[in-house]
């Protein structure tokens, strides 16, 4: 009775050692965990036999792998001798065109001139590639992360919500407002939801009245990505706000300096004619 109880509790030891270990650390697991099938008489299985392991990898594991390394890997870079085409077109150090080459022979001039390989254009037929210097590919890549720099790729535009009733007051309108400017300074996407107000005495149109309002506060920073439009069957309508494009940027500007030139000519021609009356 007691050899019966010494191996259940061994055997919940071991399992509680187990749960833990695998918890915390994630890459252990038990080696010898058959206690059960143990005769009366055996030893207690010890902690001892642990193994360092990677817990159950699989095909996901390894393409999640893999597509990290593409990821890291430079988008100009020496590809080494791991062609895969057989026959390829090939460029010289000096932007010389080889003609197509076997990727035997394209082995062979890089060991004879000390020369690595980097991909140019996978989409020819056959594809290109491009003999380099390491100093040249070295070079390239600081270009390329300049370029980077210099126009970096837009990501995705995130969205604030905000939501209010159509009775709202003046005061916290303009809090409101303001809020939405510095979202939109910051290139954030702004969802405004005015819900209709208690007061059945309100104008029909005063929702898409304030939106029209909060937008005309932002001349020349922000346009309606989606204009007012009614939503949970008429009891409020939505709009959403954005920033100015590059182009929509400059074509305001463009416009404001016409429309003040516009103002300084007929200001001028008054006085113009002012003068001539005094005369």
């Amino acid at each position: 009775m007691a050899a019966l109880l010494l191996k259940r509790l061994t055997l919940q030891t071991v399992k509680t050692e187990n749960n833990c270990l695998r918890r915390c650390l994630g890459k252990y697991i038990l080696h010898e965990t058959l206690a059960a099938r143990l005769p009366l008489g055996a030893s207690v299985p010890r902690l001892s036999h642990l193994i360092h392991a990677k817990a159950f990898g699989t095909v996901a594991d390894t393409q999640d792998e893999r597509k990290k390394k593409r990821k890291s890997a430079p988008a100009f870079s020496n590809i080494g001798r791991k062609i895969h085409e057989r026959v390829i077109h090939v460029l010289d150090e000096a932007g010389n065109d080889l003609g197509n080459m076997h990727r035997a022979d394209v082995i062979r001039l890089m060991n004879e001139r000390d020369l690595k390989l980097v991909k140019r254009d996978s989409g020819a037929e056959p594809p290109q590639y491009q003999l380099l210097t390491g100093t040249q590919i070295h070079k390239e890549q600081l270009r390329l992360r300049e370029l980077e720099k210099a126009h970096p790729k837009p990501g995705p535009a995130l969205t604030k919500e905000l939501s209010f009733s159509s009775n709202i007051g003046q005061h916290d309108l303009d809090t409101k407002t303001k809020q939405i400017q510095q979202w939109i300074e910051k290139k954030y996407r702004v969802q405004i939801t005015i819900k209709k107000g208690k007061n059945t005495e309100e104008p029909e149109h005063k929702m898409e009245e304030i939106c029209n309002q909060i937008l005309q506060t932002m001349p020349g920073i922000a346009t309606f990505s989606s204009r007012p439009q009614a939503v949970r069957g008429g009891k409020a309508v939505m709009c959403v706000l954005r920033h100015l494009s590059k182009k929509e940027e400059n074509a305001y500007r463009g416009t404001q300096g016409t429309q003040k030139g516009d103002t300084l000519n007929t200001e001028n021609r008054n006085n113009q004619e002012s003068d001539v009356v005094h005369q």
